[in-house]
Formats: structure tokens, sequence, C-alpha cells
């Protein structure tokens, strides 16, 4: 068939897409960033194209022609009304699939009672597969507790909180019975409901073969790890505000994203219904080989997908990028930013205010040589100066409700435009010349942190611009009390790269020869 997935950046859509590629159908992407589908390894085998859920064109482009849309995308990313942005979404979807003729639409929701007093969350998956189905196209709502795979947003939950904790106070939640479903088998449900026409106009659930109790979950996931039984004190005061606020604080998920998913945890979530059983027989993975399965990918460095990597790429404001552009000569006249950002050299009046800490610092390596330390700072390999005031900045952008550094980063040495790196995400990546990094913690204002690399007299030159565009008043304020800070770190930051290129490469500024260096190993 020719199908469409929407959400083929996130993380079960970039899943899903090799395996229907298997089984032999033809395959179109939307994404509001093509750019981050370039780095995948089955980018050349389908059709991308540029569209957004909450722009009805775009939509009407991207179904003309297909038989069956993939409904994979969800506005839950920490900010409030996402219940309402889903609602909108999905009525932009089913219009555009009518319009086109799709013949089916196919959704992946949550489980839970309707009769229940679901969560927000729960509430907004189940209104969801409503929408779709008051259009005339058919649409099969597949529905699951938590997914366990590696890089998936519960797992990652899991995984942080018992590996941290061998001690916990929890609320009442941990007593809710969840039948949690490795990823595998929710791709061959996503996928095998196309093979089935009587599963078209059903709302199907799916689920492993084990139910259990969240305190459970913890047990036997600290069993696989091969850790000591956790200790779990219930207390019935609380909340799921201060819960998600400690998630926030031991896990990579922030607070906002682990709010809704702890008010969740209160509701009962398996299967009541399996007739999907008899629809698409197949063997259903335990749950302690689906944590296995992840554990070893997470180990292996082969994580195809993760929660983080399906956030939002930069915000736009009234239609043009406020990232800003880069003005080095040669170097940047190609990388094709927009001239409408501010710049260092616009005057106070103009309105355009930008703070530029920028360093430029020759290498004896190859440009090459010189890019590839530039793409393996953060996660496990740190920032090569004062990490310890890269952790505490982490730790503070968690206790006021950021992300932290917790996320780390997919694979120590590759990167794709739309990674999530600790507190940043790869907005640009133009290798081996250039790599822009734009901050997610937060912030009174916008920031980038820069790296240009280019040949200069038989090596190669780095340029390291940290940008910030301050909002307001404690925009201004927050800039000048880090400028100590910067005057301390960015230097070393920039000759420390430089010089680790030098010694991988085995040449030295001075010309002399030294014996090739080894990567130093992941701290």
């Amino acid at each position: 068939m020719r199908v469409l997935v929407t959400g083929a950046t996130g993380y079960i859509g970039g899943r899903l897409v090799p395996v229907l590629l298997e089984r032999g159908h033809e395959v179109r992407c939307a994404a509001r960033t093509p750019a981050k589908l370039d780095a995948r390894a089955w980018r050349d085998e389908v059709e991308v194209v540029q569209a957004d859920v909450f722009d009805r064109a775009s939509l009407d482009a991207a179904c003309d022609g297909v038989d069956v849309v993939y409904m994979l995308v969800h506005s839950m990313d920490g900010e409030a009304g996402f219940a309402e942005r889903d609602r909108t979404a999905a009525g932009n979807l089913r219009d555009a699939a009518a319009a086109a003729g799709v013949g089916r639409i196919v959704y992946l929701g949550g489980l839970g009672r309707d009769d229940d007093r679901l969560s927000a969350h729960l509430r907004s998956r189940h209104e969801v597969g409503r929408v779709l189905a008051e259009g005339p196209v058919p649409v099969t709502e597949l529905r699951a507790a938590i997914i366990i795979g590696s890089g998936s947003a519960s797992f990652e939950m899991l995984r942080h909180l018992v590996d941290v904790l061998p001690v916990m106070t929890t609320p009442r939640w941990v007593r809710s019975r969840c039948q949690p479903i490795a990823v595998r088998d929710v791709l061959t449900y996503l996928a095998g409901v196309l093979e089935v026409p009587e599963t078209a106009g059903e709302v199907l659930e799916i689920g492993g073969p084990q139910v259990y109790t969240y305190a459970e979950l913890m047990q036997v996931y600290a069993e696989v790890a091969g850790l000591r039984r956790r200790v779990i004190i219930t207390v019935p005061l609380l909340t799921p505000w201060l819960s998600s606020l400690w998630i926030g604080l031991v896990t990579p998920l922030p607070t906002g994203l682990a709010r809704p998913l702890v008010e969740s945890l209160a509701n009962d979530v398996v299967v009541t219904d399996d007739r999907v059983r008899h629809l698409l027989p197949m063997s259903v993975t335990p749950f302690d080989e689906s944590l296995r399965l992840a554990l070893r990918r997470v180990q292996d460095l082969d994580v195809a997908t993760t929660w983080s990597g399906a956030g939002p790429m930069p915000a736009h404001r009234g239609g043009v990028s406020t990232a800003p552009p880069s003005r080095d000569s040669r170097a940047d006249e190609e990388v094709g930013d927009e001239p409408e950002g501010p710049q260092p050299e616009d005057p106070a009046w103009s309105g355009g205010v930008l703070r530029l800490d920028e360093r430029r610092v020759r290498c004896a390596a190859p440009p090459e040589v010189l890019f590839n330390e530039v793409v393996r700072i953060g996660g496990g390999t740190g920032y090569h100066a004062a990490q310890v005031l890269w952790e505490v900045r982490g730790l503070l952008d968690k206790v006021i409700g950021g992300i932290g550094m917790r996320r780390g980063r997919r694979h120590p040495d590759e990167l794709a435009v739309g990674d999530a790196l600790d507190f940043w995400r790869v907005e640009a990546l133009e290798p081996p010349r250039l790599l822009r990094l734009r901050a997610e913690m937060v912030l009174p204002g916008e920031a980038w942190l820069e790296f240009h690399v280019d040949e200069f007299e038989g090596g190669s030159r780095l340029v390291q611009r940290a940008r910030f565009h301050p909002h307001g008043l404690w925009g201004r304020v927050y800039w000048a009390a880090l400028a100590p800070f910067h005057a301390l770190i960015f230097p070393r930051m920039a000759e420390r790269l430089a010089s680790e290129a030098e010694r991988i490469a085995g040449v030295t500024m001075a010309g002399r020869r030294r014996r090739p260096g080894r990567r130093r190993p992941l701290r």
C-alpha cells in the first residue's frame, strides 16, 4: 500500500517506517522539519514531505494519493493546552484524509476504561480517537499501556527511578495495575492491521502477557538489571504534582512532561477486550524479556529513536526563524541561515539584541578530524572545560522545571538534526563544517552554541560561538551574571577541542609529528 506516516521523526514513527518497508509498502513520511530524517538509514527508500498537522494545506498535499495514514503525532510536550492541540490536529488530519480519499487511518492511543476517572492525558488520547472516527474514513485505533523499549519515555522513567533510588517514597499509584507491552510488539500490531481488513473501524486493546502493579514493575526491572530489591514506601499524601517534581529531578523527563504521565498512573491500564488476539494472533514478548532487549540496546549504543528526539525544533515567530545567522566569511555564506535574525553588529536601537561570545582557535589537524571531535561533545564525553559547572547548570535547570542534562545523547559519536544532546538540540549539522545547538533549558531568552570548522593554513580553524538573544531586563542580567563563567569555560573548551583533534591526528601546531592517539573513553 501507499502509506503516509505522520510523526515519522518521533519514537514510534521512526521505528515503524522500516517495518512497513520490510513488508513491501511504499512509505511517505510527513515532518515539520524534513532534515531531522536525513540521517535515518532508510531515508533513501521513502518519500519525505514537509507537513504540519496544524496546517491543513500541507496535510492535504501529504495525504494526496495514499491509501493509509498513520496518526502518530502527540502534542504532550510539557506545555499547557496539549489536549486542545491534539484535538485540532486530529480534526485536521481527519478532514485531509477524507478529502484525499484515503482508505484508512491507523492511530495509536492509550488504554483505560472510558467510564473511569481518566487522567487528562488518557482522556485526550481517547478523544483523539473519537475525533478521527467522526469522519468518513475508517479508523483503526490501537490502545496500549506503557511501551517498553530502548529510548521510550516509559522505559527511561522506570530505568532511572530504579537505578538511582534504592529506597523510594511513592504515592498510592504504585498499586495501580498496568499491562506493559514491548515496542516490537506495538510495531507488529501497527503494521499488521493493514493486512487484516476486519480491523478497520475497530478500537483494539493491545498489551503484553502479564499484568503488574507499578511497584512490581520496578522490582522486576531491578532483578533484570542486576540490582538489589528496591524498598518502596507508599505515602498517601504524595500528590502527582510533588511526584512529577521528584521524577523531574532523578530522571531525564522534564517536570512538565512527567506530570501528565504521573497523573495517568492513577488509572488501571489493562486489556479488557482481547479481540486483537483473534484478529492478529501472535506471540507477545514477556515483560522481563522486553526489559532485557531494551537494556541490551542501550548498552550496545543501538538506540534507533528516543522520546527526546521527538521534541520540537526551534520555535518560529511570525513565520521567521529566530535562529541567528552566521557571519564568518566563506564558510558562513554557505550555511544558508536566514538574515532576519539579530546580529552582533546591530545598533542597540534596532531592536535586534544579541549577546555573543566568540572564540577562534587554530588547529594542526585536518578539518574532518577536528569536526569529529566537535560532534562528540556532551553526554558521556562532557564539554572539555569546567565540567562541574555544566553539571551544576543542568541541576539548576532541573530544579526550576527544565530538562537538565540527564537526556544525554543517543550515540557517543554520531549526531543528526533534531537529536537531543543534554539540554541542547541539534538545530543544524553540515559535516565537516557546521554544528549548531539550540538551548532547551529554562532561560530568559534564546541561546545557541555554534561551531564552524574550515581549512586554514595547512590545518584547520575552529570558530566557536555562544549566542544569546535576551528577553527583557532579566535576559540581560542573566548574560551579565554568566560572563565570568563564560570567560573561564569557553576559551578552554575551544582550545581542548583543538588539542584533542591534534592528539588523534598525531600532529601539533608546531608541525612536530607525534604518535597518533586514541579517543579518550567515555566518562
